[in-house]
């Protein structure tokens, strides 16, 4: 049984084309719910993975997109959707249980991924006793804002 990854990305471009990318999540996910599987745009190669599942796009909100991988992220495929359709994404992506958890940017054709390795998720440590985690001298309920904190000072590192 595969973990799940967790992913959200946020398309930028052209309305146009940000309306035709609306339109492919939108059927991948009618196709998945009556077909119950993954799901891959037409234009994508079958034969390496990276199918979405679980598909899940808030009404309100244009270009922004979440769902479900089977281990890890599908950076490779995201990637194909936005040089597709001539646009800019920012994915962000974990799985936990086996110390995943980044955010790749695409932009002007150039693709970085910006990850958390092994040591980052040492930085912290989990009480069984109290079931909460301890980070730089504070306490947390759970290990998500720790993770969120270290991966936007390595973003800020990359960045500088």
């Amino acid at each position: 049984m595969a973990n799940w990854c967790s992913n959200t990305v946020v398309f930028e471009g052209e309305p146009e084309a940000i309306e035709q990318i609306q339109q492919l999540f939108k059927s991948m996910a009618e196709k998945q719910q009556k077909e119950n599987c993954g799901q891959l745009p037409d234009f994508v190669s079958r034969q390496n993975g990276g199918w979405f599942f679980d598909i899940y796009q808030d009404d309100d909100v244009t270009g922004v997109f979440q769902y479900e991988t089977k281990w890890s992220p599908n950076i490779e495929i995201v990637q194909a959707i936005a040089e597709h359709y001539n646009v800019h994404f920012t994915q962000d992506y974990e799985e936990l249980s086996n110390g995943v958890c980044g955010r790749v940017i695409f932009s002007d054709k150039l693709l970085t991924d910006i990850y958390l390795d092994e040591e980052e998720f040492e930085q912290y440590e989990f009480d069984e006793e109290t079931d909460t985690y301890h980070f730089e001298g504070e306490e947390y309920e759970s290990d998500y804002e720790i993770l969120e904190t270290l991966l936007e000072r390595k973003i800020v590192i990359h960045q500088s």
